[in-house]
């Protein structure tokens, strides 16, 4: 009788702990956090808007690079594998 009280303290402890220790292992890895409604929380800076902005457009721009890198290589290559008397007659033809 005289514990009787420990019981619904520890269990009370016991959630408390746990949820803490579940939120602190979300944050950890990036999972999005949920307020007391269920409702996800966005972590998102001042900033994220312009970055992903930015982002995007670096993105854009270093895709169309590798395009004409590649463009570029396979021109490369053709020359390279090319017999020399077929190079010879397309560089004439250009004069």
């Amino acid at each position: 009788m005289q514990w009787s009280w420990m019981v619904p303290v520890l269990i009370v402890a016991t959630i408390g702990i746990c949820t803490a220790f579940t939120t602190w292992i979300k944050a950890k890895h990036g999972y999005p956090l949920e307020d007391d409604n269920g409702n996800t929380v966005h972590r998102t800076g001042p900033d994220a808007e312009r970055k992903i902005a930015l982002l995007s457009n670096e993105n854009e721009r270093l895709t169309g690079q590798v395009s004409r890198l590649e463009e570029r290589i396979a021109v490369l290559e053709r020359i390279a594998t090319d017999p020399a008397e077929r190079l010879g007659r397309d560089i004439d033809a250009l004069r």
